[in-house]
């Protein structure tokens, strides 16, 4: 029996979490999927210190209660508000998408929480910047590089504004992980009908000339619009952001964990300064 897949949205009450519901519906929608929006709390218990000493036992028994009645208080309050963002979530979705929506509230960490629906998740979306990073010079959520280390799917990361996609690039480096990126783009209806780029900066050996040549072939046999573009040796972020500027690029596909400049995935790595450099949604894969 085959498990019907979905496209998990994840949310969390932040500035994005318009944006995460809107390219969840739009990603399903082009893979005539539903829609998952998960939403996980988690509700740390007060601290049960020792309150022995100057105070006395039915004293330390009476505080205990009080911090017993404040956790049941705190759980009532958050499940209120997860109650309140997924319906509204869900409200935004069927406002703008003809696509089904499940809704799934979880407690505990967001990891655990998609884990438990691997078999069902076809993609999962994210918000660039997290509740927790609100404020935050580089706005990238906390749970980015966590859920990116042990997913083998794709992750689109969002922008904080939805555009509805018309073009995308692919950042290209001819490793195996830029190669299989290719092959999971040829195999989806994701972002066929819309221009393409593969986009390749230095790498001028014959070896990886020709993969660029067979990356390019495969999307065009597999019905895909794709120019290809052999760039200099440079800057790989600077460069790849003046390209989707200048070419008016709505998605940067990147292949996570590939080789060259590509490798150090969020360890200082151009893929974590790319995802905070620019608005557009970036998807990554393995």
């Amino acid at each position: 029996m085959t498990t019907e897949q979905h496209v998990l949205a994840c949310i969390d009450g932040s500035a994005v979490t318009e944006s995460v519901c809107s390219y969840a519906a739009w990603y399903a929608s082009r893979l005539d999927l539903p829609v998952a929006l998960l939403h996980v709390s988690d509700i740390p218990a007060s601290t049960r210190r020792d309150l022995s000493g100057a105070i006395g036992i039915n004293s330390r028994q009476f505080l205990l209660e009080e911090l017993t009645q404040l956790d049941e208080q705190r759980a009532k309050v958050v499940n209120s508000y997860s109650n309140a963002l997924v319906e509204d979530a869900k409200s935004h979705i069927n406002t703008d998408f003809d696509v089904e929506v499940s809704v799934y509230q979880r407690r505990g960490k967001l990891l655990p929480a998609i884990e438990h629906f691997q078999a069902k998740n076809r993609a999962i979306v994210m918000g660039r910047r997290g509740e927790d990073h609100k404020n935050s010079r580089i706005n990238i959520g906390s749970q980015i590089e966590t859920v990116a280390r042990a997913s083998n799917i794709p992750i689109l990361i969002c922008s904080e504004k939805f555009i509805t996609p018309t073009s995308y690039m692919i950042a290209f480096d001819a490793s195996k992980t830029a190669i299989k990126a290719i092959e999971m783009v040829a195999k989806s209806p994701l972002l066929k009908g819309m221009q393409g780029h593969i986009l390749m900066i230095g790498h001028h050996d014959d070896s990886s000339t020709e993969s660029l040549a067979v990356a390019v072939e495969q999307l065009t046999s597999s019905g895909f619009t794709v120019e290809a573009h052999h760039l200099p040796e440079a800057d790989a972020v600077d460069t790849l952001l003046t390209f989707q500027v200048n070419n008016g690029i709505d998605i940067i596909v990147v292949g996570a964990y590939g080789r060259s400049k590509w490798r150090q995935l969020f360890l200082g790595s151009t893929t974590t300064e790319i995802i905070a450099s620019t608005l557009s949604p970036v998807i990554l894969v393995r």
